[in-house]
């Protein structure tokens, strides 16, 4: 039998019970022993309830020690945890649920409440937020659905609906042999893209979630006495596999409120959003204060991370190791480069943006135009309705340098056309960022309807702000330019900008509405 997510994570709460697991966003403390048990009961209660290998549980639930242990206690039982936002928007929603089709529900009482009292729907119309009616949800062949709800019982939530506080407090056997899920059995969906029309949903099982929990404990220094400081569950899961201690930030923490969680809470590690962790620097330093020197590792992942944000966090921990993480839902992760490494290749000249070398056991070829493909024990098993993959097509172009090192030179949907010439941003970007005063730099283009030729527009946001500062940057930049990149990837023009727009949890710059802010007809910015 090969190893299992929930194998690996029971395994290390055995070894150590008496130690801290988890610290929630209230500060409450989870033993490893009371998250085993609480895995178990979840477990045992939800098959007693019913639940069949291989259905989807709907999840809707904040992260919270408890919200963990019912992921896990779902996993553990043999059904598969469906990542799909209800707040999608009513449309997106259903066509993932129709996709996915989840037997069960697991959601927060004030949700199932939102969803169903008119008065809180209003209320939650008006902020924006359209919430699916989760308590009247079918099933294939008009079945009502199973329902598990967290916190205090509210009106809304569903009669029949299962306690996860009752849940947790149940029996809790240990599982015999002949229950222990299959390595290859699907663990988690994860919606990540598409459209109403054609939703995309990512297929994980316990083998590969199990592989990659490994390949990130592999290459970070985890183990007992240790402290993650991070809300990112790909960091949290490798964190309790190691016998380490995973704090948790409050809901909806600020910037201020991140850096005091990894001071006060004796923070070792702790992952990031680039753009996240340059607003905790900011954080820092209106306060006057630093990065805890008890801080060891930073890793900075789900979005490229510039080289002003690099240079600030070797600044702001000389004492840490800052690292950024390549990776992607389908496989995570697949590199991981220091700051040092990244910062040397750029400052050296070298186009695009170093990711480093592919960790053991990925397999990792550039196909003939570039686009990286990736394979190993950590891929997904496929996209959900899809046949399975035995090798990922990223979208990604990469090279190899020569220490067989990945170097990402842009992404093939980014790809601008002028005349002959295919410019790809990500070739060029990394340089530009590192030029003294551009804290971020992003190449788009606007399609020239008549000529299809496109206008090449390189939008900055500076160091310093104001009018005169902005039309400084533009006029030193044009000079400076062509003794970085090539002459034929030279912006038409240049705009500079306060801040790049952003969108998703990874907080991607959003060049579809970067393109918007930079269209001559646009109003000034």
């Amino acid at each position: 039998m090969g190893v299992t997510l929930v194998r690996l994570v029971l395994r290390q709460a055995a070894r150590t019970p008496d130690s801290v697991a988890l610290v929630g966003g209230d500060g409450a403390e989870l033993t490893y022993g009371e998250l085993r048990r609480q895995v178990l009961a979840v477990r045992h209660g939800l098959v007693e309830a019913g639940l069949e290998p291989g259905e989807g549980v709907l999840f809707s639930v904040r992260p919270s020690p408890r919200a963990l242990a019912l992921a896990l206690g779902v996993v553990a039982a043999g059904g598969v945890v469906v990542f799909a936002d209800p707040g999608a928007g009513p449309e997106m929603f259903a066509a993932r649920l129709d996709l996915a089709r989840p037997a069960w529900s697991a959601a927060e009482a004030v949700l199932y409440a939102g969803s169903r009292l008119a008065p809180v729907r209003s209320y939650a119309r008006r902020r924006g937020l359209l919430l699916p009616d989760l308590g009247r949800l079918t099933v294939p062949g008009g079945r009502a659905m199973r329902h598990v709800y967290t916190g205090r019982w509210l009106p809304g939530v569903p009669p029949g609906a299962l306690s996860l506080a009752r849940l947790t407090r149940g029996a809790a056997p240990e599982p015999g042999t002949d229950d222990d899920a299959r390595p290859d059995a699907p663990a988690a969906v994860i919606f990540t893209s598409g459209t109403t029309a054609s939703p995309r949903a990512v297929v994980h099982t316990q083998a590969s979630l199990a592989a990659a929990l490994e390949l990130f404990r592999a290459r970070l220094p985890l183990g007992p006495g240790d402290v993650v400081h991070t809300d990112q569950l790909m960091l949290g899961l490798p964190t309790l596999i190691s016998g380490a201690r995973w704090s948790m930030p409050p809901l909806g923490c600020s910037p201020a409120g991140f850096a005091r969680g990894l001071r006060d809470r004796g923070a070792t590690h702790t992952f990031c959003v680039p753009v996240q962790l340059d607003e905790v620097l900011d954080a820092l330093r209106a306060e006057g204060t630093a990065l805890p020197e008890h801080l060891r590792h930073v890793l900075l992942g789900a979005a490229p991370a510039p080289a002003g944000v690099l240079r600030r966090a070797v600044r702001a921990a000389p004492h840490a190791e800052v690292l950024s993480v390549y990776a992607m839902t389908e496989i995570l992760p697949v590199a991981i480069a220091s700051a040092g490494e990244k910062l040397a290749h750029t400052e050296s000249g070298g186009e695009g943006d170093l990711l480093g070398a592919p960790l053991p056991g990925i397999g990792a070829r550039p196909a003939e135009d570039g686009e990286l493909l990736l394979s190993g024990p950590n891929l997904c098993r496929g996209h959900l309705g899809h046949p399975p993959l035995t090798e990922l097509p990223t979208g990604d172009l990469v090279r190899l340098d020569g220490a067989g090192r990945l170097v990402l030179t842009g992404r093939k949907k980014d790809m601008l056309i002028r005349g002959k010439f295919n410019l790809y941003p990500g070739l060029y970007e990394p340089a530009i960022t590192a030029l003294d005063g551009v804290a971020e730099a992003a190449i788009v283009g606007l399609p020239d309807p008549r000529t299809g030729d496109e206008e090449v527009v390189l939008v900055v946001v500076g160091t310093r702000h104001g009018a005169d500062a902005d039309d400084r940057l533009a006029g030193r930049l044009r000079r400076e330019l062509p003794d970085v990149i090539d002459s034929a990837a030279l912006p038409d023009r240049i705009a500079v900008l306060p801040e790049l727009p952003r969108s998703g949890r990874g907080r991607k710059v959003d060049r579809d509405r970067l393109r918007e802010l930079v269209h001559p007809g646009a109003a000034p910015c």
